[in-house]
């Protein structure tokens, strides 16, 4: 269809100059003495026309010869770039092979290529960023090869360039490289120094809130890492579980670097409320607070939101987190003494009551009553749960304290008896 219109139009056009040159009268008369010349006005018009069109193409041609050495120039700065970028790509794909080697190479051969550019006085705007990039890939390179000194020298030079407006974007990159470089080599004082000359706003990514977090725990900052980790559980660096099992880990490693109990206590103020009601930690906590001479109140105080989780929450314990419970609270109730609260022994009772078949909280309610000198009721209550005790450690203690109510009450016979079978079960949790 378009062609069609064209052929109309060029049809229209041809019948239009026919129609005015056959009946154009008019003529150009130009006076050049002694001489005269008479020229028809079609003539004229299209001599002028021949003239503007040889002019016209005249000059073309004379621009296109002076913009000949642009050209040239332009297309081997094109070229260069080519083959600078293929090098760049080549070090980029030999690095993540693994072929660290080649990788260098081919980042020096970028170098090498833009030096050489830069002394021809080409100049273009992306070679600062180049550079860094180049310089970087090479330094990733030789810190693979644990060539230290190339790593160095490499890096220096891509910080320098990084300093410039063109490349002021790659700096934020140099730095938390190092700081990965750092962590790689074990060297937790380089990589607090990289840390603390990262820029406000690039802390604060999740990139650098996993490195600080490495950094604290090589570093042995438990509050550090304990902070960096509750700041990527806000930016959903986690899922849920894992989120909770990180704060559960770094918590009892907090814990467990505490040698006072004043220093303890200070920690425990430290933890978010959901980081003390996790159980392990709570039990962790109070265990070592006792084994380090704490106040048993203060102790049993951190085991209660622990306590009504297994007697009140239909989430309840594991195994292993009820019985470690239960051995907090004994050794609990041996550093107190006769000096047991007795709103405790009231939990304890109720829950016992509430849930008679558990032989777990039995063996509690004995050992409370054991500790307040209620033989009798202490020995019935172990008695009735030795049946059903799985944990080999409970078991152990409960034929311990029988043995124990044996002897106080002169029955030799069956005090060695209970003692045979202590260690019996003793020497089958040893196979």
């Amino acid at each position: 269809m378009r062609l069609t219109l064209w052929f109309l139009g060029l049809f229209g056009v041809a019948v239009a100059l026919a129609l005015f040159a056959s009946t154009n009268p008019g003529t150009i008369t130009v006076f050049w003495p002694p001489h005269r010349v008479d020229v028809s006005l079609n003539l004229a018009i299209l001599t002028l026309l021949l003239v503007f069109g040889l002019l016209h193409v005249a000059l073309k041609a004379l621009s296109a010869l002076f913009a000949m050495p642009g050209q040239a120039r332009s297309w081997r700065l094109r070229y260069q770039e080519r083959i600078m970028h293929s090098a760049l790509l080549d070090a980029l794909s030999h690095l993540v092979a693994g072929r660290f080697i080649r990788a260098r190479k081919a980042a020096e051969l970028v170098l090498a290529r833009e030096a050489v550019m830069t002394r021809s006085g080409e100049l273009w705007p992306d070679a600062p960023r180049l550079r860094v990039m180049a310089h970087l890939l090479a330094a990733e390179s030789s810190q693979a090869l644990q060539d230290k000194a190339a790593r160095e020298m490499h890096f220096q030079q891509a910080l320098a360039q990084s300093a410039s407006a063109e490349a002021s974007g790659t700096r934020d990159g140099l730095q938390l490289r190092a700081l990965r470089w750092s962590l790689e080599e074990r060297d937790p004082a380089a990589a607090l120094d990289w840390l603390a000359q990262l820029p406000a706003g690039v802390a604060r990514r999740t990139v650098a809130l996993r490195l600080r977090l490495k950094v604290a725990r090589l570093a042995g900052q438990n509050d550090l890492a304990l902070e960096t980790a509750r700041l990527l559980v806000k930016h959903k660096a986690f899922s849920g579980n894992a989120a909770l099992s990180l704060q559960r880990a770094l918590a009892l490693e907090y814990i467990q670097t505490t040698q006072e109990p004043e220093q303890l206590a200070a920690v425990w103020a430290q933890l978010d409320p959901l980081e003390q009601n996790v159980p392990e930690v709570a039990l962790s906590a109070a265990g070592r607070l006792l084994r380090m001479g704490g106040a048993v109140d203060q102790a049993f105080a951190w085991l209660l939101p622990v306590w009504d989780r297994m007697t009140q929450s239909q989430q309840g314990l594991e195994p292993d987190q009820k019985v470690f419970l239960i051995r907090v609270m004994e050794n609990g109730f041996s550093a107190a003494g006769e000096d047991i609260d007795k709103q405790w022994l009231s939990r304890i009772e109720q829950a016992q009551l509430a849930a008679p078949g558990d032989a777990d909280l039995q063996y509690l309610a004995g050992v409370a009553c054991l500790h307040l000198q209620l033989w009798g009721k202490a020995q019935q209550l172990i008695r009735q749960a030795l049946p059903r005790l799985n944990d080999a450690g409970l078991l152990t203690r409960a034929w311990q304290v029988q043995a124990e109510l044996a002897q106080r009450q002169g029955d030799e016979a069956q005090a060695l008896l209970a003692w045979r079978n202590a260690a019996q079960v003793t020497l089958r949790r040893k196979i």
